[in-house]
């Protein structure tokens, strides 16, 4: 990699870390009752089609590929065991196995549950794997619905 594009990436993926460290603190925050109040409210603005599927699941979706900085010391396992591939996701909240959809972003492909995030993002983060750093940073951080197939 160009010492050029060195000094863009860090200060990029820092600001991403920290952006979504913001995130988690205000989350972490308690509501007041009309705060907690809007916060229902946006909650609840689902279409009409989103209200017929109760297996959906507003969550921030990020990226991730296989580096020691953003795994631990074998980037390639993951928490369920198995080598890396595509279409493996890490989430805290569904077990291991469980399949599924970010139709925003990718339509009909269904992804799986075999990874475990850092606990500080909670329940409500997918994070995809990518087979190269700049895909996964390419990819960013968005905020999506995912469809619970099958757990």
């Amino acid at each position: 990699m160009h010492k050029k594009q060195i000094y863009i990436v860090i200060p990029a993926i820092a600001l991403f870390f920290f952006l979504a460290s913001t995130l988690i603190v205000e989350s972490s925050v308690e509501l007041t009752d009309n705060k907690q109040k809007e916060e229902n409210n946006i909650l609840m603005t689902f279409s009409r089609e989103e209200e017929d599927k109760p297996n959906l699941v507003k969550v921030i979706v990020t990226a991730y590929s296989s580096t020691v900085w953003q795994t631990n010391e074998d980037p390639f396992t993951t928490a369920s065991g198995i080598h890396v591939k595509e279409g493996i996701v890490a989430n805290n909240m569904l077990p291991f196995g469980t399949e599924i959809k970010i139709p925003e972003y990718f339509g009909d492909k269904v992804f799986v549950v075999e990874d475990r995030m850092n606990r500080r993002k909670g329940p409500y983060w997918v994070d995809i794997w990518f087979a190269t750093t700049q895909e996964a940073v390419d990819f960013g951080i968005r905020e999506a619905y995912i469809e619970i197939l099958e757990i």
